[in-house]
């Protein structure tokens, strides 16, 4: 064991936290997001439209396309999802069908987080020190309780929960790194049990990483991960497995296919933001987006910066390094850095051992106070919204969502208040037990992430549904089409209006110019798109009926009925 490593842990302070209590917080936090919400914009429901096509044989399933155009996000891996479980599970409502397996893949990243933080702490540079008389943590005691605060961690990340709720190709590619990195663990441990299934598991990821839309991801980071292993195990003497060599076709494979398969693209035009305020927002992101993994992250590597080769920091690292800097030369920040988080949950896991009681003691007290605030307004502003009192938050609920109606909910109600209860109940355990715990700084973190995510889930649901899905606007489309009619014409409308249109609406689309379109007797046109209509219709045989509007006045569709013979 190294001299060097900075981690003092007692046998006490790896206490092992209740394995029903870690699966009842998993639970919390996956499943709000995943049940009982409407499709939301932009690209959630789009990529449910593809889905949707896909599924009923309308979209070609190397090619997803919503009513004849390409996705909007890259990568047919996620969509086979998608679809085939609107085919297999018929019997569920198709939006609620397509969450199945992206559920899977959520519950996926946790566990692959927890596993790849586990074998990490399991290394011999990993350790804590040796007490002379004895009383140091046992390893595997020590790495259990390690990878239950990477999973905290993961948890805690204020960016994970909306994107990782979407059925977007983000959440696979989230879910296949945090294999392909715990599968890089694996097989740095000098003595490895079952190498060929790291092998697989390993293989696997960095395909679904191919087919997810992110190809040099998958090999700038199975590469890295890989020469890391490779060094690792030689320094510590370890002879590299003849898996390894394995590895390395797998990532020739992964390029050939990227190269050859017409549907996965290499980033193109890729550039560091252009302004200072480009970088100042992609700043402020990091900072939030990342929260509280960053601080802890940043400490793991000043604590123990005498071994940033060792497996234990250097894994996870590159991983991490990876993912921001293809958020920097990305333009969706934010898309491209939910991929570091479970990297840096597991640094953030390494920072634990060498916190002083006080800077703990201090996360506990921000936390308490941060969540705890954020709950209270959200219970609020749900009181409002039912009471009109107090009255300025039920005004600016009105003002921003104008025509929204509450309604009182049981089944909304009822676990928000379990959810309140069981915060207060972890807030005074916190505070009165299990205080030498090592995974404690980040119970109340993620607690009181998953408990504002459940609550937001729950009691504003009906008003996030209004707000951020565009259901509303399609059912009063359909609302003007002639009983009888057999389709809508539609005009400049995006993936997100289309998707929306058709399963919200229950609407069948065509587009301007297409040849089966002559019996559709309404016509949706986007603004934008209204001064060049008459080169694709002819406008005579069409008369405007009404302007659709969501909350604001910038954005609206324009409806025209028709009053003559077929378009042009």
């Amino acid at each position: 064991m190294s001299l060097a490593t900075p981690a003092i842990v007692t046998q006490s302070a790896v206490r092992r936290l209740p394995r029903l209590a870690l699966l009842l917080l998993g639970l919390a936090y996956v499943l709000p997001g995943f049940l009982g919400r409407e499709p939301w914009k932009n690209l959630d429901v789009a990529a449910f439209g593809a889905m949707m096509e896909m599924a009923r044989g309308s979209s070609d399933w190397w090619q997803p396309q919503v009513l004849g155009q390409a996705a909007e996000m890259t990568g047919p891996l996620p969509y086979w999802l998608g679809a085939l479980a609107i085919q297999f599970l018929s019997f569920l409502p198709p939006d609620l069908a397509v969450r199945v397996p992206f559920g899977m893949l959520l519950a996926l990243t946790l566990v692959c987080t927890w596993y790849a933080t586990y074998h990490l702490a399991r290394q011999t540079s990993a350790q804590p020190v040796a007490f002379a008389f004895g009383g140091e943590a046992d390893p595997i005691d020590y790495a259990r309780a390690m990878a239950d605060a990477a999973l905290l961690a993961l948890v805690a990340c204020l960016g994970l929960a909306q994107m990782s709720h979407e059925t977007t190709p983000d959440l696979a590619r989230l879910a296949m790194v945090s294999a392909v990195l715990m599968a890089a663990t694996r097989m740095a441990l000098p003595l490895t049990r079952h190498p060929w299934k790291a092998v697989t598991l390993w293989g696997a990821a960095t395909l679904g990483l191919v087919l997810s839309g992110a190809p040099w991801i998958a090999l700038a980071l199975g590469a890295g991960l890989l020469l890391l292993v490779w060094t690792s195990r030689s320094a510590q003497g370890a002879a590299a497995p003849q898996q390894l060599s394995w590895v390395v076709g797998l990532l020739a494979l992964a390029a050939l296919l990227a190269s050859i398969t017409q549907q996965i693209h290499w980033p193109q035009a890729l550039s560091l933001p252009a302004s200072v305020a480009d970088w100042k927002r992609w700043g402020k992101l990091l900072v939030w987006f990342t929260w509280p993994a960053w601080p802890l992250a940043l400490w793991t590597l000043w604590r123990w910066r005498h071994q940033l080769r060792s497996p234990h920091v250097a894994l996870p690292l590159w991983a991490a390094l990876v993912s921001v800097v293809n958020s920097a030369i990305n333009p969706d920040f934010d898309r491209s850095l939910l991929l570091a988080l479970p990297a840096l949950a597991v640094l953030a896991a390494f920072a634990l051992p060498t916190l002083r009681r006080s800077v703990s003691a201090l996360i506990d007290w921000f936390t308490l106070v941060f969540f705890s605030g954020c709950a209270l307004v959200i219970w609020v502003i749900w009181f409002a919204m039912q009471t009109g009192v107090p009255a300025k938050p039920a005004a600016n609920v009105a003002k921003l969502a104008p025509g929204f109606n509450p309604e009182f909910s049981w089944l909304l109600l009822l676990p928000a208040l379990l959810a309140t209860l069981a915060w207060g109940w972890l807030v005074a355990w916190r505070v009165g037990r299990h205080r030498q715990a090592i995974w404690k700084s980040l119970v109340l973190p993620a607690a009181g992430a998953t408990l504002c995510w459940l609550l937001l889930m729950t009691l504003w649901l009906p008003l996030l549904d209004y707000g951020r899905s565009y259901g509303p606007v399609a059912r009063r489309i359909a609302t003007l089409v002639p009983p009888g009619s057999p389709c809508v014409l539609v005009d400049g409308l995006g993936q997100t209006q289309i998707a929306s249109l058709q399963f919200q609406g229950g609407l069948s689309l065509r587009r301007t110019g297409d040849e089966a379109a002559s019996e559709c007797r309404i016509m949706v046109v986007n603004p934008d798109t209204q001064p060049t209509l008459d080169e694709r219709v002819a406008l005579t045989d069409w008369a405007y009926k009404a302007t659709v509007r969501r909350l604001n006045d910038r954005e609206r569709v324009l409806i025209y009925q028709r009053v003559g013979g077929p378009p042009r």
